[in-house]
């Protein structure tokens, strides 16, 4: 018995040694009758983590996750006014537009369904130190790990998905991206000429698909962000015996 408590004081010893700071201590600290243990810290940062990414990625993954929620609807960038407002001339033109805007949601829409196993692998991979970084971090640590850690992943099946869409034929053997690149092309020309630098003039993104996929995905963190605030600050959403005792500790800490 005495051997254990000696291993177990060399255990609490070495981790606030590699904490450099006594928060640790404070995540370590008696939480109702039970002590937190860093396993449990860790433990319940993952499963916090999967609940929201799971979450979120299940309101978005559902028909019209994306184009009935106007906090993360994608539109058309500005630049394509002109191309919107000249199709909506044009008989049945509005229609056309609305059915583009309609596509690029969907096909977000789609891709959230594979989002989750990519968050997953990613909350299974985090080290000790990102859980208590996380733990003790602002309201959004949890979020920014995953955008750290899995937006390049996530980009590479969102955009696909919104390519397929955009590179539809929509009106005379033209697609969204057809009309996009003819615009941009023409507004570049002259950004980039004398006059358009005399006129302050300034060239625009062409890349069609990256500015929706970067809008399809700054959404899905939008709604992440959302569900790791739920869980840091409502009591209702720690939905599990180790949520409630994690994120307790924070509110104990808070209330000191």
């Amino acid at each position: 018995m005495q051997n254990l408590k000696i291993k177990i004081t060399a255990i609490i010893l070495i981790m606030f040694i590699s904490a450099g700071c006594a928060e640790l201590m404070n995540v370590l600290q008696t939480t109702g009758t039970a002590a937190l243990t860093e396993a449990d810290v860790v433990a319940g940062l993952k499963e916090a983590l999967i609940t929201g990414a799971k979450n979120s990625a299940g309101k978005l993954s559902a028909q019209d996750g994306y184009y009935r929620d106007m906090a993360v609807k994608i539109l058309l960038p500005d630049e394509a006014k002109i191309i919107v407002d000249n199709l909506s001339k044009l008989p049945g033109g509005q229609q056309l537009v609305d059915d583009v805007i309609l596509r690029i949601n969907r096909a977000a829409e789609d891709a959230a369904r594979e989002v989750a196993p990519i968050f997953v692998t990613s909350v299974t991979q985090m080290s000790i130190s990102d859980a208590f970084n996380i733990l003790r971090g602002p309201d959004n640590a949890a979020t920014s790990y995953l955008r750290n850690t899995t937006w390049d992943q996530l980009y590479q099946l969102y955009k696909p998905k919104i390519q397929a869409s955009t590179e539809k034929k929509i009106i005379g053997n033209i697609s969204t991206k057809d009309s996009w690149n003819n615009l941009t092309t023409k507004w570049n020309t002259l950004a980039n000429s004398v006059a358009g630098r005399i006129a302050g003039l300034k060239p625009v993104n062409t890349d069609l698909d990256d500015f929706l996929t970067t809008k399809a995905l700054s959404g899905m963190f939008l709604k992440v962000e959302g569900e790791e605030l739920k869980i840091r600050k409502e009591v209702s959403a720690r939905v599990t015996p180790l949520l409630q005792r994690v994120f307790g500790s924070l509110d104990q800490g808070t209330n000191k």
